[in-house]
């Protein structure tokens, strides 16, 4: 059975509905962040971390680490730190593509597997009151690019390309992909989901 090293509900939802076996334990790795790095590499890098720092205290057992972040000219965009920076963010992708990036590493007795997927997204236009009000649902809050593609945000969704679970925040089928590489049983449990 994996440990999930990311206490975010969605990455939790998301291997639950895999049928994937997996505990979860939070990571305290320090995260990078800002512009400094480009966004693919940034999520590589804060995902080997978080799966590192949590297989260092389980080096018996296949750790899985995710980062996403949201970007945009250049910019990179992770969790509003409050409802006027949501507004912002959301202003800014109006009526544009930004691209959503989510490292994965899957640390396994000391060796590192790790992928990037980016997952371009097109907003339509939004007006200033339709962002206030989705601002203030809460929903944008605690996302990284302060929206939740799979909640009341998909009515500003006007496409998507590449992977939808990726925007959600855990690319699936990489997922899988990179546990085949590593040689782990994501399913070991046979298929019964989370334990606690």
């Amino acid at each position: 059975m994996i440990i999930l090293a990311s206490g975010s509900p969605r990455r939790k939802e998301l291997l639950e509905q895999i049928g994937a076996g997996f505990e979860v334990l939070v990571s305290d790795a320090a995260e990078e962040s800002g512009d400094l790095l480009e966004p693919e590499e940034l999520v590589r890098i804060n995902a080997v971390a978080k799966a590192k720092a949590v297989a260092a205290e389980h080096p018996e057992r296949p750790v899985l680490g995710a980062d996403t972040v949201v970007s945009l000219d250049g910019h990179t965009y992770g969790k509003p730190c409050d409802k006027t920076e949501a507004c912002r963010m959301l202003a800014a992708f109006s009526g544009r593509t930004h691209q959503v990036s989510t490292g994965i590493a899957l640390v396994v007795k000391g060796k590192v597997y790790a992928d990037v997927v980016t997952t371009r997204v097109t907003f339509g236009d939004m007006t200033e009151e339709e962002i206030d009000r989705y601002v203030d649902t809460g929903e944008p809050l605690d996302k990284a690019g302060a929206y939740a593609v799979q909640g009341i945000a998909a009515r500003f969704i006007e496409k998507i390309e590449g992977s939808y679970s990726n925007v959600v925040g855990l690319p699936l089928y990489a997922v899988t992909q990179l546990a085949r590489k590593a040689g782990v049983d994501l399913y070991d449990n046979h298929g019964e989901g989370f334990t606690s």
